[in-house]
């Protein structure tokens, strides 16, 4: 995994936010064994503490679980997976939104600007 780090976020939760977007993309299969903490931390340049964090939170949220003596795994739950999708695309909606309201459009200017975008997108695509 490519590790990006901004000064915005604690950095514990811009792992998570990683690790949600490649769990729910599928980069990260259901089923797969994750490295252990030393191992990504190392990977990252974080303290061990911080990914620990990190993916306690990921457990608490179902998206990973620890098997005894074996290791943490991502979910095979198909459900949590996809809740976790949804719930990363309605904050990215809101996001967006937030932002074009804040640039004075209406919803139905956002819409329609959507319209527009996606019709030449076809006609790109054709």
């Amino acid at each position: 995994m490519e590790w990006k780090f901004r000064s915005d976020l604690p950095i514990y939760a811009q792992i998570v936010e990683q690790f949600r977007q490649s769990i729910v993309s599928g980069k990260l299969s259901p089923g797969q064994r994750l490295e252990s903490v030393r191992d990504l931390s190392m990977e990252a340049g974080v303290n061990p503490n911080t990914m620990q964090r990190a993916l306690q939170e990921l457990e608490r949220e179902g998206l990973v679980y620890t098997q005894r003596t074996a290791g943490r795994f991502v979910s095979e739950d198909a459900a949590v997976i996809e809740r976790g999708k949804r719930a990363m695309a309605m904050e990215k909606i809101r996001e967006f939104l937030s932002a074009m309201n804040s640039l004075g459009y209406s919803r139905e200017e956002i819409l329609s600007l959507l319209s527009e975008e996606k019709e030449e997108e076809n006609n790109a695509d054709s």
